[in-house]
């Protein structure tokens, strides 16, 4: 059963990375279209696309938003392994718990107060004014589900590290 619901919840971590990948190509064309249209008269055209920077900043954010639980899965995230690959694999293994245990509480709290953010921010009616004028949850709404996603796939790399080896993960090691 944890081996499906593993899986399954790869390929939608998979999915989302997909999705965050469009969202890089979405944003490419926005600042092409910007700077050609400030670049080049075209009739009939504005000289440039007035909220480009501000959604090209929104996109950038969504698309971490989207990956980073991808990211994690893989072992891409960053990590500083240069002490876990000198000390022996047993210690090395039970300093790899400590780091999950942490990056889970850090994980958990970080959904906790990104949802009490976005919560306040939609009752209250917060807007973000700049060129475009939007809600602000929409902006804080991503951060919560993101650490749920992370604190989810942080359970599922305890579990691998539980069936693994008594040794470092061998994901991502930067050095032999």
């Amino acid at each position: 059963m944890t081996g499906r619901a593993s899986h399954a919840f790869g390929r939608l971590l998979a999915a989302l990375a997909l999705g965050g990948c469009a969202v890089m190509f979405a944003m490419m064309l926005v600042i092409v279209a910007d700077v050609a249209l400030r670049n080049i008269a075209v009739p009939g055209l504005p000289r440039g696309v007035e909220w480009s920077n501000e959604v090209s900043e929104l996109m950038l954010y969504l698309t971490t938003m989207l990956v980073a639980p991808w990211l994690l899965r893989q072992g891409q995230h960053i990590r500083v392994d240069i002490v876990l690959t000198a000390l022996p694999p047993r210690l090395a293994w039970y300093l790899e718990w400590v780091g999950d245990a942490i990056g889970l509480a850090c994980c958990l709290f970080m959904t906790w107060y990104g949802a009490r953010a976005a919560l306040a921010s939609w009752r209250e009616g917060a807007l973000n004014i700049k060129t475009l004028v939007t809600p602000e949850w929409w902006s804080l709404a991503p951060l919560p589900i993101t650490f749920l996603l992370l604190s989810i796939e942080m359970l599922f790399r305890m579990k691998r590290l539980h069936e693994g080896e008594r040794a470092p993960r061998r994901d991502a090691v930067s050095a032999a």
